[in-house]
């Protein structure tokens, strides 16, 4: 019997398997805000249509995997880009996107203000839509729509992003289409920062990268280099480090980072290509209360605009052109927690 045929036999309707539900938060500084509940399973998550279309919290097999900072679920607030005040508007969440005149340290340039980590994860989607369908022998949902970063005689880009999830897939599939609608190259600077919480990330959690290389960011980081790939327990005190990894990738770009869990039997993997976004940063706090990793694929340096200045190298876009951004998320279970080990081991011998 085919899948399709079984599936609607065995139920009375898919949204008991499968569903994307539009919500309003009503409470805090998050009321007023507009989610997308989704149910995949095992797999569950947020899709929040007032900023960025970006990921809040994520669950698999009954386990948090996300992290959320001390200030909580929040929508929009006035001081989400100004300067350093954005530390108090920073949810973390599964994924916030960072861009697109700046990642990074707030700076200032030629007279212009740069917020941290940029403008574009605290904007509105519009043009949002939500389906959930069959597509073939595949139960398929997702939520698609539009985000601008725009100023008068400025720049006028569009992000239009689209997240899929499939029943019985274990995944989620983020697609970003960057176009610039204006009529002259501009900056166009994009961090994914995915970020990883307990109890997936505890003692018996295992980062796992395919790394050539890793440099620390800054003094702070530099003791800590030889322990990239593991989570101490909680220590009072302690100052963030940031690394910056040299990725192994396969003929045609394909990498990815992993944290994994064996006391949970439970990992996440993100895939992506190292052609569209060249620069990898991992984010490490142990402190307590602030207990996180941050997986950071990126078209740009940590170091952020000022860096890019310097060296003259700044990414650019040109006047009506479009770039094409794919992530994968992938929630392992069974023996994909062990593949994953020698995945990355085959990409750093050049196997795959």
């Amino acid at each position: 019997m085919d899948r399709k045929k079984r599936l609607l036999g065995l139920t009375g309707n898919m949204q008991q398997l499968m569903h994307v539900r539009p919500m309003t938060h009503d409470e805090g500084r998050a009321r007023g805000m507009r989610v997308y509940d989704i149910k995949n399973g095992p797999l569950r998550f947020a899709v929040m249509a007032d900023k960025c279309l970006d990921i809040a919290d994520v669950s698999f097999r009954g386990h948090n995997i996300s992290f959320l900072s001390k200030p909580g679920l929040m929508g929009r607030g006035h001081y989400d880009t100004n300067g350093d005040e954005a530390l108090r508007s920073i949810m973390g969440g599964m994924l916030f996107t960072c861009g697109l005149e700046n990642i990074c340290a707030p700076c200032r340039i030629g007279g212009r203000d740069y917020p941290m980590h940029g403008r574009i994860r605290t904007t509105p989607a519009e043009h949002v839509s939500a389906d959930a369908c069959w597509q073939g022998e595949d139960y398929v949902v997702s939520v698609s729509g539009e985000m601008r970063e725009a100023e008068l005689f400025g720049e006028n880009l569009v992000v239009r992003r689209k997240i899929m999830t499939r029943y019985g897939d274990n995944r989620i599939c983020i697609e970003d289409k960057v176009i610039n609608e204006g009529f002259r190259a501009e900056p166009m600077m994009l961090l994914y920062h995915m970020n990883i919480g307990y109890p997936l990330l505890d003692e018996a959690a295992q980062i796992i990268l395919p790394t050539k290389r890793v440099v620390p960011r800054d003094e702070a980081a530099a003791p800590h280099v030889k322990e990239w790939n593991r989570m101490e327990a909680p220590k009072d005190h302690e100052p963030e480090y940031v690394f910056l990894h040299e990725m192994a990738a396969d003929k045609e770009g394909n990498t990815f980072a992993a944290i994994i869990n064996r006391e949970l039997e439970i990992g996440i993997k993100i895939e992506y290509n190292v052609n569209e976004l060249p620069y990898f940063m991992q984010w490490k706090s142990i402190a307590p209360g602030d207990y996180v990793i941050g997986l950071e694929p990126a078209n740009s340096s940590v170091y952020g605009r000022p860096y890019h200045e310097k060296n003259k190298d700044l990414h650019r876009i040109e006047p009506l052109s479009e770039e094409k951004k794919r992530i994968v998320l992938a929630f392992l279970t069974g023996r994909q927690i062990d593949e994953v080990e020698q995945e990355a081991e085959d990409l750093l011998n050049g196997r795959s």
